[in-house]
């Protein structure tokens, strides 16, 4: 069913009525010329302008592509709240898949719509996108971060994303184990493209044992090739099955801790790069009630938003660094929290960002 619009009413639905809407401005693109069609969301503004990537991606529908601007865009406003950013959350979504579809001119358009925004929102890179395209992108847009460091940018913010991902496992092990090493632990990393392969540099160089999945031969031979001692799983689902895991690291797409998953998961700590890793409310709770720790994916993977962010002000690597080392402090934090409420980490981290927009608001 849709309304007069066109929209499918249940996207709507979520928009207005669910725990899962509450955005402030979701704008739909189109650009017939270049093919773009596109779904930018915003869900709050309360700390500052919306800040979030670009994903560029083949939906299976408008409506699911929709739908996932809004979850991410809401997750951005998390994120950034307990990473301590002066920004809100946002989120767009392309839709198509990148290899086929994506020109020159599809880009130019796109950066067109967001500048439209007069910087309510600032994009930057996600899945399907790069610093190549954010450096076309921001020909019209100068609200752009993500860039090369040839046009005015800070380059791959993969890098502290995954040291970022690295500094929560650090503190799921202080937390659970008492000492925040990861040697001699056995960590599966699902995922191993542009922040997987630099997690796996992190782990390995603190004695950790590696076992690795992905979708992409090539991902996975870069780094056996460079790590031969680096074990291979056949797939997520081998993986996860994996004996003696002490760290599951989902690092692909969301929505990997499922009612699939959980059951047969036999790691003690889930802390991965991945967005939106709970499929669906009351997974938190599947983890906790087998006494598996999670680190709350919007805090550990806050690393690259926070590079992104600091382009704005003019990027300093070690700045950013020593900002994106604090998701160690932020991580332990919230398991403290949990602990003191008798409630899941991801409702405690919830609540810590949601009292900081809260009070954002009544300033």
């Amino acid at each position: 069913m849709t309304d007069v619009t066109g929209v499918p009413v249940d996207v709507l639905q979520t928009l207005f009525h669910s725990e899962q809407g509450g955005h402030e401005q979701v704008v739909l693109c189109q650009d017939r010329a270049s093919g773009l069609k596109a779904v930018i969301a915003l869900h709050s503004t309360a700390l500052g302008p919306a800040l979030g990537g670009t994903r560029f991606y083949p939906y299976a529908s408008e409506a699911e592509a929709v739908a996932d601007a809004l979850n991410l865009a809401r997750g951005m406003s998390y994120k950034n709240a307990l990473a301590g950013l002066d920004h809100g959350g946002g989120k767009a979504v392309i839709i198509g898949d990148p290899e086929r579809i994506k020109s020159e001119e599809l880009l130019l358009a796109y950066g067109r719509f967001v500048a439209s925004l007069g910087g309510r929102y600032v994009t930057a890179c996600d899945v399907g996108t790069y610093v190549t395209d954010m450096d076309v992108v921001a020909r019209e847009c100068r609200w752009t971060t993500g860039r090369s460091p040839e046009n005015g940018g800070a380059g791959d913010s993969s890098v502290l994303t995954s040291y970022g991902v690295f500094q929560g496992m650090r503190a799921s092990a202080q937390h659970l184990w008492g000492d925040p090493t990861l040697r001699g632990r056995k960590v599966a990393v699902a995922g191993v493209g542009k922040v997987g392969h630099h997690l796996v540099e992190h782990l390995l160089s603190d004695g950790a044992e590696v076992v690795i999945t992905d979708v992409r031969e090539e991902s996975v031979r870069r780094i056996t090739e460079r790590h031969p001692e680096v074990a291979v799983a056949a797939d997520t689902d081998a993986l996860i099955r994996t004996e003696g895991l002490d760290i599951y690291a989902p690092c692909a797409l969301g929505g990997a801790l499922n009612d699939e998953s959980i059951p047969v998961l036999t790691a003690k700590v889930v802390c991965g790069a991945a967005n939106n890793q709970l499929a669906h409310p009351g997974v938190e709770k599947d983890l906790a009630d087998r006494s598996i720790l999670y680190a709350p994916d919007y805090v550990v993977n806050a690393g690259g938003v926070i590079q992104v962010a600091d382009e704005l002000h003019g990027f300093d690597f070690d700045r950013c660094r020593a900002k994106a080392s604090k998701i160690f402090d932020t991580t332990l934090a919230i398991f403290a929290r949990a602990k003191e409420d008798g409630i899941p980490p991801a409702e405690a981290a919830d609540r810590i960002a949601e009292q900081r927009m809260a009070e954002a608001r009544r300033r």
